[in-house]
């Protein structure tokens, strides 16, 4: 898996598990593929769906605002924390699109 940090060393958003290395940096090679994608608002009533690639802002089970970005596939390339305000949820998809475009990868062992 991996996590998308921030210049101030917060994680931003971390991805699915993957079965090898390769298969893990092509997911974060496509966040930077995909940084700027449409937003689909879904915590809105009556949202409009947008087509993949897409960021998607959801309500979670606790009612926490999040994010998920999906690529063209429908496949969730990575997700984030939960946040209790919607602007902060906002600030996280430019956060993942400033950051990502200078995407540095770091393998680390377990």
């Amino acid at each position: 898996m991996f996590n998308l940090w921030s210049a101030n060393g917060k994680v931003i958003c971390t991805s699915q598990t993957y079965k090898d290395l390769a298969s893990c940096k092509h997911g974060a090679e496509s966040v930077k593929k995909n940084r700027n994608s449409k937003i689909e608002d879904q915590t809105v009533e009556g949202f409009k769906p947008v087509s993949n690639p897409k960021f998607e802002v959801y309500f979670d089970k606790a009612g926490k605002y999040r994010f998920r970005l999906v690529a063209m596939n429908g496949e969730n390339i990575a997700a984030s924390q939960g946040y209790t305000r919607k602007q902060a949820c906002m600030n996280g998809i430019d956060s993942v699109r400033r950051n990502a475009e200078e995407l540095n990868i770091v393998v680390e062992d377990e």
